[in-house]
C-alpha cells in the first residue's frame, strides 16, 4: 500500500498545482480555459474527491476515458485531487478549480453549494440522490484481535487505543461519530448518558487525523492504536495490502455512507466541460463501473451486481478477502442520515463550531 500510496499522492500533488495555476491566455486575449475542447483535443477534467477513493478513481478513470473516447472521439485526462472531505470541499469553495466533485458525504458537497459554484438540486441531478456506491463503517484490528474488540462499546474501555480522523475535516469521522451514536442510542442511553460515552470513546483517541488515509497510515503503517474505525473499503484494502496481519470486525450497528456526486457548475461552464463532467460522473451508474467500485470494496448501487457480492456470515469477523469475491456483509444494522434530520441538522447539532463534538472533545 505505501508505494501505491506514494505514486497517488505524487499524481494528487501535481494535479493539485496543476488546477491552482489559474487560466491561461491565448495570443488572442481570450481565456483558453472558457473556450469548449475542439474535437480532437484532449479534453481535461479535474475530480476533487476524498481520502479513500484514490484506488478506486485510479481505476475508474482508465474505464473512462476509454468509454469516452469510443462514444465520443475525443480524449479524456483526469486530475485526481485527494485529502478530508471536508477540507476538500473548503479547497473547492475558496478556488480549487473541481470540474466535479466526488465528496465523501452531502453535506461536503452542500459547502461548495453554498459558496455559489454548484446549482440547488444536484441531490437530484443523477440517480439515488446523486450517490452511485455507498459504504458503512467497520472496525479494523490487529490479527487475532488481541484486545478483543467486537462493539462500539469495547471502544470506551480505557485500555483500548482508537485511531479515527476528525470529524472537523474528514467527511468519515462524520460517519464514525454517528455510527457510534446510533450504537448507544440504541443501547438506550440519555442523551447526557450517549454525550459521556462519546467522550470516552474520544479520549481513547490516540492520534486524530486530517482524514481517514492519514488515519489508516497511522494504524496500519505507523503500528498505532488498537483499533482503526474504518471506511469499509480501506478496511477491506488493508486485509488485501497486507494478508494475515489485520481483522476486520463488523459491529452490531453502522451507518449507511452516502458519497455523493456534483458537476461543479461554475467551474465546469468556464472551462467548457460541463458536458464530460455529466457523462462522467453519470457513466459511475455503469455496469462496467459498478463492477469496479464492488472491486474496490464500495457497495454498488445496481442490486444485481451488488447481490453478486453479498455472503452469508457465520461471524462478525472478516480474517481475509474472500476467494470467491464474495465480500458484502448484509447482516448488520444499518441507520442512514436521516435518522439524525439530514445533514443540515447533524451538522448544525454535532460538527458547527460550539456543538456535540467540540463539547466532548475540547473539554
Amino acid at each position: 500500500m505505501k508505494k501505491k500510496l506514494l505514486s497517488l499522492i505524487l499524481i494528487a500533488a501535481l494535479g493539485a498545482s496543476v488546477v491552482g495555476c489559474g487560466s491561461t491566455s491565448s495570443a488572442s486575449g481570450i481565456d483558453s480555459e472558457e473556450v469548449p475542447k475542439s474535437a480532437g483535443e484532449t479534453i481535461e477534467l479535474t475530480n476533487v474527491s476524498y481520502d479513500p477513493t484514490r484506488e478506486l478513481y485510479a481505476a475508474y478513470n482508465e474505464l473512462f476515458a476509454k468509454h469516452y473516447e469510443e462514444e465520443f472521439g475525443q480524449k479524456v485526462e483526469i486530475t485526481q485531487s485527494h485529502g478530508g472531505s471536508g477540507k476538500q470541499a473548503l479547497e473547492v469553495a475558496n478556488g480549487l478549480e473541481a470540474d466535479v466533485v466526488t465528496l465523501a458525504l452531502e453535506g461536503d458537497v452542500q459547502v461548495v453549494a453554498d459558496a455559489g459554484l454548484i446549482d440547488d438540486g444536484f441531490t437530484s441531478e443523477f440517480e439515488l440522490d446523486s450517490s452511485p456506491y455507498t459504504s458503512t463503517i467497520v472496525f479494523l484490528v490487529r490479527s487475532g484481535n488481541p484486545k478483543k474488540i467486537y462493539d462500539w462499546n469495547d471502544l470506551i474501555r480505557e485500555d483500548v487505543g482508537v485511531i479515527t480522523p476528525n470529524p472537523k475535516t474528514s467527511g468519515g469521522a462524520m460517519w464514525n461519530y454517528l455510527s457510534a451514536w446510533y450504537y448507544f442510542e440504541q443501547q438506550g442511553q440519555s442523551e447526557d448518558e450517549i454525550l459521556d460515552s462519546i467522550k470516552k470513546l474520544y479520549a481513547n483517541v490516540v492520534v486524530l487525523d486530517s482524514g481517514a488515509r492519514g488515519a489508516t497510515t497511522s494504524f496500519v503503517e505507523n503500528k498505532q492504536g488498537d483499533v482503526l474505525i474504518a471506511w469499509e473499503n480501506e478496511a477491506f484494502l488493508s486485509l488485501q495490502e497486507y494478508p494475515g496481519e489485520y481483522e476486520i470486525v463488523v459491529p452490531s450497528v453502522s451507518i449507511l455512507c452516502q458519497p455523493t456526486v456534483a458537476v461543479v457548475d461554475e467551474v465546469a461552464k468556464k472551462h467548457g466541460t460541463a458536458d464530460v463532467a455529466k457523462e462522467y460522473l453519470g457513466y459511475l451508474y455503469s455496469d462496467e463501473a459498478q463492477e469496479i467500485e464492488a472491486q474496490n470494496f464500495y457497495r454498488p448501487s445496481t442490486k444485481s451486481i451488488y447481490d453478486k457480492y453479498v455472503f452469508t456470515a457465520d461471524s462478525n469477523t472478516i480474517t481475509e478477502i474472500p476467494a470467491d469475491g464474495k465480500w458484502i456483509n448484509d447482516n448488520v444494522n444499518l441507520t442512514d442520515i436521516n435518522h439524525f434530520g439530514g445533514w443540515a441538522q447533524a451538522r448544525a447539532t454535532h460538527f458547527a463550531d460550539g456543538a456535540n463534538f467540540d463539547s466532548i472533545y475540547e473539554q
